[in-house]
């Protein structure tokens, strides 16, 4: 049937297009129908990343599937989307994504804008350097030494202005780059999260070339990142990371993303009500 250009016609498209958005469960939700979109990085070896042949793998990608298999998602059913730090609040308050599983510390200043289920994982900051250094045991080690992070960065910050005041920080515009300095000897250490790090030298060009110093810096608590006020959806999310301790998939997890670094793991964090 042929509608003509007339008021009832553009009425009755009008009304078609409502129900139509009615029914694909609403933009502002990170899901569609029987899709959800999760935020993940991208860049960040061991927890999140993509692969040149368009794989997701790591830490934070195997949790983010469990919880949406829990949630009533197989895997087919992900939509995974890049979740950059200076970003995620807005992903999630703009409703891009559904919920966010990206080395997302909790804190006050975010828990202002956002939600937290979990946590999930205990992280400190750390040190990498090369495993045959025997010069770096604590920070203040770091006062004669060549120290690299990104640009930036809160934990090169930590350690020169509280802890290592006279470190000669390098900042590079990527782990990556640090990580070819230390390899090279132009920097003494890498520092961020120690399951960054942990990641970096598990990869398997890297194995046995870099080692954590184990000195723990700070806490680093990670959450699931979801829009404030989703009580339900933090309930249920909550409910999937207890399982996933209980039935040991996040040991299983922890050993094979991490376990080739020689990374010494915190115990699963108590998931807060």
């Amino acid at each position: 049937m042929k509608l003509r250009n007339t008021p009832a016609a553009v009425a009755a498209v009008a009304l078609l297009a409502l129900t139509a958005t009615a029914c694909g469960g609403g933009s502002d939700s990170g899901s569609n129908g029987d899709k959800i979109t999760v935020g993940i990085k991208f860049d960040q070896p061991g927890l999140g990343l993509k692969t040149p042949d368009g794989k997701y793998v790591g830490f934070d990608v195997d949790v983010a599937r469990y919880v949406a298999k829990e949630l009533g998602y197989t895997e087919d059913k992900i939509n995974f989307k890049q979740a950059p730090s200076a970003e995620r609040e807005n992903l999630i308050k703009n409703g891009d994504v559904k919920f966010i599983v990206a080395s997302y510390s909790i804190n006050d200043k975010r828990k202002k804008e956002v939600d937290f289920a979990g946590p999930y994982f205990l992280a400190h900051q750390d040190l990498l350097v090369r495993a045959d250094d025997t010069s770096i045991t604590k920070v203040e080690d770091l006062n004669s030494k060549k120290l690299c992070s990104v640009t930036g960065s809160t934990s090169a910050q930590n350690v020169r202005d509280k802890l290592a005041p006279d470190a000669d920080l390098q900042q590079l515009g990527g782990y990556s780059e640090c990580l070819t300095g230390l390899q090279n000897k132009r920097v003494d250490a890498l520092t961020t999260d120690d399951s960054i790090l942990a990641g970096y030298a598990s990869q398997k060009e890297h194995q046995g070339k870099f080692k954590l110093a184990g000195l723990r810096m700070s806490d680093e608590n990670y959450g699931i990142g979801l829009k404030k006020g989703d009580d339900e959806l933090r309930g249920k999310i909550n409910k999937a990371l207890e399982k996933m301790v209980s039935d040991g998939t996040w040991e299983k997890l922890v050993k094979e993303h991490f376990g080739p670094s020689g990374y010494k793991y915190e115990p699963a964090p108590k998931v807060q009500g």
